[in-house]
């Protein structure tokens, strides 16, 4: 083998060698959890959501259960059967028989329990809904609490790295005598307190990831990394009272109560149906042996129709019919508070939005802007002696509140546009 052969086949080695190590090295990039992502997966796999989603299943079952007539009942039997010899030709009474019943209810009772139990399965199906809103904003609203702690946690990082600057000018100037040590000891100070605010608001973080975790069926301790920039224009909602028409026929919470109205009138109206008999009809086959002579007997056919009689209808039916006819204004009651609770949601929710939305035009155009003129000119004056130490310090630690309180009302305006979706039961709720 050649010299140049074996430097190719050597030089082929390490870069493959090289390619490996390199693979190896490269760190795993954690996946960024968009707030659509965060949606769609708490969607398919939360199992607070999944189980009311088989319990409505369960209830759609139910119907067709309540509108069948019973099982009919099938005997059989031995009448008049002499004990002294068992002999089945001794006597003239004696025969075999077979028998078959069934029960019927009065008619438009079944349809009644069925159409109770097609409400009731129909009010599951919205209860479903309205977890799946509740569970939505759940997500959006620890979704945008990770994004505010991320976003305080960077201004966090940048103070800290303009308050190390001030602490070395303070000590610069301190060191040719035209500063004072105090200058530099509460610089420190204020780097002190930085640092305490990030530890607490790294525990919040994690709390906060936890609970998003278990909203998406995940283990608590997954990291959650989201991404850095997100769509900052907030947009215009319609005005309240358009929210509240909206909500009247689209919150899935109000057409489970009004479901919940029509089961109670059906039981009601099942209720009085039981002033009003049901009836059992049987009919039975006796055969006969034939004569210890020989003779034939003919077999018999039995025929039985029965009734209940409503005697006690004054301690029973009529009782019932009082119960049901509570039972129904207990619905009525509850979906008026219902309605009223949504109306309150939405009103709170849009004025917190209006509230937030405000904020963010405020500090975006003027109070922030004007905070870090504030800071640069406070720097620059302090550079020169004509600003103290303090004021300077002061002016930063306000550019960093001001800066916080810009993205934490930024989070409270799309919090709040997901309690409004929720409370509406529409995603639409934008002029």
């Amino acid at each position: 083998m050649s010299s140049h052969i074996i430097f190719k086949y050597f030089s082929l080695i390490t870069l493959l060698f090289s390619a490996c190590v390199f693979a190896a090295e490269q760190p795993v990039i954690e996946q960024v959890l968009t707030l659509k992502a965060a949606t769609d997966l708490a969607v398919q796999d939360n199992p607070d959501l999944a189980q009311m989603q088989a319990r409505a299943q369960a209830m759609a079952a139910i119907p067709s259960q309540m509108g069948s007539l019973p099982d009919p009942e099938i005997s059989f039997n031995a009448m008049s059967l002499p004990v002294n010899t068992f002999n089945t030709r001794q006597e003239d009474m004696t025969q075999l028989g077979a028998g078959i019943s069934q029960a019927f209810p009065f008619p438009g009772k079944l349809a009644l329990r069925e159409q109770a139990a097609a409400f009731e399965a129909e009010a599951a199906t919205q209860n479903v809904t309205e977890v799946r809103w509740r569970l939505l904003s759940e997500v959006k609203t620890t979704w945008w609490l990770i994004f505010y702690l991320d976003r305080t946690l960077q201004i966090i990082d940048s103070n800290y790295v303009l308050l190390q600057q001030f602490v070395q000018i303070a000590r610069t100037k301190y060191e040719v005598g035209e500063g004072l040590q105090q200058d530099v000891l509460l610089a420190q100070l204020e780097l002190s307190k930085l640092l305490d605010q990030q530890l607490m608001l790294k525990a919040s973080r994690r709390n906060a990831a936890a609970s998003l975790n278990a909203l998406l069926d995940k283990p608590s301790n997954i990291e959650v990394r989201l991404p850095d920039k997100v769509e900052l224009q907030l947009p215009t909602i319609k005005q309240e009272p358009l929210l509240y028409q909206q909500a009247e026929t689209s919150r899935a919470i109000l057409e489970s109560n009004r479901q919940g109205i029509n089961a109670a009138q059906s039981r009601l109206d099942l209720a009085k149906k039981d002033y009003l008999p049901d009836f059992n009809l049987g009919a039975s086959y006796g055969a006969r042996t034939n004569t210890p002579a020989g003779d034939r007997r003919a077999d018999l056919l039995s025929l039985n129709l029965s009734m209940n009689v409503p005697i006690f209808a004054a301690q029973k039916q009529a009782k019932a019919v009082d119960q049901r006819n509570s039972e129904l204004m207990q619905e009525k009651y509850a979906l008026q508070d219902q309605w009223n609770k949504v109306r309150s949601q939405i009103s709170q929710g849009y004025n917190d939005y209006r509230r937030a939305k405000d904020q963010v035009v405020l500090f975006e155009t003027g109070i922030v802007p004007q905070a870090r003129q504030t800071v640069a000119s406070m720097l620059a004056g302090y550079q020169v002696n004509k600003v103290d130490f303090l004021n300077l310090v002061r002016s930063q630690i306000t550019l960093f509140e001001y800066e916080t309180q810009y993205w934490k009302a930024f989070t409270e305006a799309n919090q709040s546009l997901a309690q409004l979706n929720a409370a509406v039961g529409e995603e639409e709720i934008y002029e």
